[in-house]
């Protein structure tokens, strides 16, 4: 036991040395058990709160656990065999701590990943202009999008394409923000992925760039129906929707049908502010915190006097959700095309102070008629999906996109 003696000394060193490892552990056990949080602008509805059980920390009251985290880190100084990236130790700490909950949802970031997380919010990034989604129950995470005029588009990446792995590490079951981090990167450099495409397995080299993708995009179509796409909800993307729909309102817009396929969410604040331009007075969302009474955040009188349509799909999720089941709700639009995802749950991401942040699964929401759609998902009014040979085109006509067709004579009767 000579060695071990010798390496907990230097263990001691190690501590005042860095004061990250343990200081780092013990600051995040602490914020763990008493969340009083600040939102950094992705998962609103972030009120500062102190619980009742905030004082019975598994970390911080239990010297067991204390003790044996020493013994665990003493073994491993004393005995593994390769070198300890120190600042690796103390982030799967927190990713460990975090993923005890269970909730596929929740996670811990590190500075890198709230960084890129915070990049993406703001609709400017440096990666690859390609959107993924993740399939909670098996972790496979797909392409949902592909960015006319980005790498992944030269690149001939399509949409459905499976991410199997990125620069040759299998993800698979990775947080998605997490994996999301690892393709982005400086502007100039390069990336390879690897992507499932039915029986084949295809490796794509790409070079990052600058991708300045606006979440919103317009046109006016026949009969002078307006046609908003909204690809995702962040911190932009309400201010870019009142632009569209005042120019299209210029043009002499006579009805409006609004794109939110393949819209996983984001947002909930900016859904909000989308949906008061649309509502009549009263509720958008029901949201339940732990221990609280349903709160309704509210629309005002002024809204939009247009026949509507919405479309949406099965990777329609969350703030999507609150947006379609909203407008259905008052009868304000009607909903086309296919089940949604049923995500009924809001994540708020909490800002620990030090560049680091924590995604915590906080409240449930209901839409203003009290639906709990989360494992259910919205239900379209009129059901009508893409043939499977469309779904992998990165971009539709008219002619073959029968789902908006539908949404268009849905208008017209």
């Amino acid at each position: 036991m000579e060695e071990l003696d010798i390496q907990k000394n230097e263990i001691e060193e190690k501590k005042k040395e860095k004061g990250g490892f343990w200081k780092g552990f013990f600051c995040a056990a602490i914020l763990f058990v008493v969340i009083g949080a600040v939102a950094l602008g992705i998962g609103v509805f972030v009120k500062v709160r102190t619980y009742p059980d905030s004082t019975r920390g598994l970390v911080t009251q239990n010297q067991e656990v204390l003790s044996k985290l020493e013994k665990l880190e003493m073994y491993i100084r004393g005995y593994y065999l390769d070198e300890i990236d120190d600042d690796q130790m103390e982030d799967y700490l927190y990713y460990g701590l975090v993923a005890g909950l269970g909730d596929p949802y929740a996670a811990y970031y590190n500075e890198e990943e709230t960084q890129s997380m915070l990049d993406s919010s703001s609709g400017n990034y440096c990666g690859i202009g390609a959107v993924f989604s993740q399939n909670l129950m098996t972790g496979v995470i797909t392409v949902t999008r592909v960015y006319e005029g980005c790498p992944s588009y030269e690149a001939g990446i399509l949409p459905e394409d499976i991410l199997y792995m990125v620069e040759g590490e299998e993800i698979t079951g990775q947080d998605l923000t997490n994996v999301v981090t690892k393709i982005k990167g400086e502007e100039g450099t390069e990336v390879t992925i690897t992507m499932l495409r039915g029986e084949e397995t295809i490796d794509f080299t790409m070079k990052r760039q600058m991708i300045e993708v606006p979440t919103i995009e317009h046109e006016m179509l026949e009969d002078h129906v307006g046609y908003i796409l909204i690809t995702e909800f962040d911190g932009v993307t309400d201010e870019q929707f009142k632009e569209a729909l005042a120019k299209l309102e210029s043009q002499g817009m006579k009805s409006l049908v609004i794109d939110l396929r393949n819209n996983g969410g984001g947002s909930v604040e900016s859904v909000c502010n989308i949906a008061d331009v649309l509502l009549p007075e009263g509720a958008i969302v029901y949201t339940e915190y732990k221990g609280e009474e349903r709160e309704a955040r509210n629309s005002d009188k002024e809204c939009v006097q247009l026949p509507m349509a919405v479309i949406i799909n099965g990777a329609s999720a969350s703030a999507s959700e609150i947006l379609s089941g909203a407008l259905q709700d008052y009868g304000a639009a009607k909903i086309v095309g296919t089940q949604s995802y049923g995500k009924g749950i809001v994540q708020s991401v909490l800002d620990l102070q030090d560049g680091t942040a924590l995604k915590l699964t906080t409240a449930k929401y209901y839409t203003p008629n009290g639906n709990d759609i989360h494992g259910v998902g919205i239900t379209p009014d009129v059901e009508i999906d893409l043939p499977e040979e469309l779904k992998t085109e990165v971009t539709l006509s008219l002619e073959e996109d029968v789902q908006l067709q539908k949404a268009i004579e849905v208008l017209q009767q």
